[in-house]
């Protein structure tokens, strides 16, 4: 394994987690990308602000707690930055994170839990829709993220990446990406990696458009997702 310049949690927006010279080549975003990224951005912030203050109302009704979570996540290049969602667990739910390791369905460097107890009523439906990462267009807007590309992984997950893994971030991390819209449903760490090095390679304007037209069927029906 790779040693790590910083194991510190104490890091901040724009920190660097591991060495560059472990994702290059760095896949540079081209500017069709970004323009769409910027248009789509602001086009689903405007147009999302009813169901925005909708969503947000059902959260804190439903538990305490503000209705945006905010955590620290690995971007491009080994880069933190913040990334916004609406929270879909109960306050305090990250203390509980070692203890249901071994409860863990995925495989690798994956958490998933069908009937995760953290999950609140309206969590499990924001979940299951996926509506709780429509924060992340801010994201996006602000360049943190691109709408299609790798999942940004934790902190704790990239301290943790061999050699090859860190490849998947390489390029800009997005909403939505290869994997979601092929293997979501098979919670396999490797599956991931292979699709998100994929992903840096054949990097094109006809491969974004067909995972974004993949994306609506595997969002609308919920395949794979809790």
């Amino acid at each position: 394994m790779t040693t790590l310049v910083s194991a510190s949690p104490d890091l901040h927006e724009d920190d660097q987690v591991v060495p560059r010279r472990l994702f290059e080549p760095i896949v540079p975003v081209p500017a069709w990308k970004r323009s769409f990224d910027v248009f789509a951005a602001v086009l689903g912030l405007l147009v999302c602000v009813p169901l925005f203050a909708l969503i947000s109302l059902a959260i804190v009704v439903d538990s305490r707690g503000g209705p945006i979570f905010r955590q620290t996540r690995v971007g491009q290049a080994g880069k933190c930055f913040t990334c916004w969602k609406f929270r879909s667990m109960h306050r305090g739910s990250e203390r509980l994170h070692e203890r249901l390791n071994e409860h863990n369905e995925a495989q690798g460097l994956i958490f998933k839990m069908k009937e995760d107890p953290r999950r609140t009523r309206v969590g499990k439906l924001l979940r299951k829709t996926s509506l709780d990462e429509l924060p992340q267009l801010w994201n996006v807007f602000r360049g943190d993220m691109s709408l299609i590309g790798p999942r940004p992984p934790l902190v704790t997950e990239v301290l943790a990446y061999r050699d090859e893994e860190f490849r998947r971030l390489a390029t800009k991390p997005g909403i939505t990406g290869l994997w979601q819209v092929t293997l979501r449903g098979r919670h396999d760490f490797a599956d991931m990696v292979e699709l998100d090095r994929r992903y840096a390679d054949e990097l094109s304007l006809l491969l974004d458009l067909k995972i974004l037209v993949k994306t609506v069927p595997t969002v609308l029906f919920g395949r794979g997702s809790y």
